[in-house]
C-alpha cells in the first residue's frame, strides 16, 4: 500500500510504502477491537472503592441484650449489616479490574485499528510535526486548514516541545510519542496522523514481535 506524504503546511512530501500486513487488513474485526478497548479501560480503573466490613466498623462489641427471654432474634453485635450504622454485606472491596490478554492478540488488535483508519481514509502520513513557535492559535488555524479537528498525532520517538506546548490546549487533539500508540486512542479520534518516523517505529515494532 502506498500513501502520499504531506508536510504540516499541506505541501507534498513524496510518498511512502506501508505494509499490507499492518495497514491493509480488509476484514476489520470489531470484536477484536472491542475486547482490546475493554482490556485497556479495565486496566485504568482504580478499583479503590470499598465498604466497611464488620471488623472495621467502630461500634461497641457488647452483646445487645441477653441471649434468651426477649422473644426476638439472638443478636450478638450492633456491627451486623441489618442494623443502622452497621457494616455492609457483600459490598465492593479494593481490587484490580485488570485481566489478561495475550500479547499476540494485542498486536493483532493494533493491526486492525491501524487498518481501519487506512481503510476509511482517515490515515495521514506527514513528514514531521516540528514547529518553530509554540503558539496555540497558529497551530489551531493550521490544523483547521488541514481538516484535523479531531485527531491523534503520533509524532515520533519524542514529541517536538513546541508542538506539544502549542497543541495541549486544543480540544480533541492528542499528541503522543511512538511508545504511546494504542488501540483506544486510535479509535477515539477521527483522524490518525503518523510521522514517517512513527511509521518506521511501527514496522520495527511488529518485526520484533514476529521474530519473537
Amino acid at each position: 500500500m502506498k500513501l502520499d506524504v504531506i508536510k504540516l503546511d499541506g505541501a507534498k512530501g513524496g510518498s511512502i510504502e506501508l505494509s499490507d500486513a499492518i495497514f491493509g487488513i480488509e476484514d476489520i474485526r470489531g470484536d477484536i477491537l472491542q475486547r482490546m478497548v475493554t482490556w485497556q479501560l479495565a486496566k485504568r480503573r482504580s478499583g479503590n472503592h470499598k465498604i466497611q466490613v464488620r471488623n472495621e466498623v467502630s461500634r461497641t462489641g457488647k452483646k445487645m441484650y441477653k441471649q434468651k427471654g426477649s422473644g426476638g432474634a439472638r443478636h450478638g453485635s450492633r456491627r451486623a449489616a441489618q442494623f443502622v450504622g452497621g457494616a455492609k454485606a457483600h459490598g465492593p472491596v479494593v481490587r484490580s479490574h485488570a485481566f489478561d490478554l495475550p500479547k499476540k492478540f494485542r498486536a493483532l488488535a493494533l493491526r486492525h485499528a491501524l487498518s481501519s483508519k487506512a481503510k476509511s481514509g482517515a490515515l495521514v502520513i506527514v513528514d514531521t510535526v516540528a514547529i518553530t513557535d509554540p503558539k496555540t492559535s497558529a497551530l489551531r488555524a493550521q490544523l483547521g486548514k488541514m481538516g484535523w479537528t479531531n485527531v491523534l498525532v503520533i509524532a515520533g520517538s519524542e514529541v517536538d516541545t513546541n508542538f506539544a506546548m502549542a497543541s495541549r490546549n486544543i480540544p480533541n487533539v492528542d499528541v503522543l510519542p511512538n511508545a504511546g500508540l494504542n488501540v483506544y486512542d486510535v479509535l477515539r479520534r477521527q483522524t490518525l496522523v503518523l510521522t514517517k518516523d512513527a511509521v518506521d517505529a511501527i514496522n520495527a515494532r511488529f518485526a520484533e514481535k514476529e521474530a519473537a
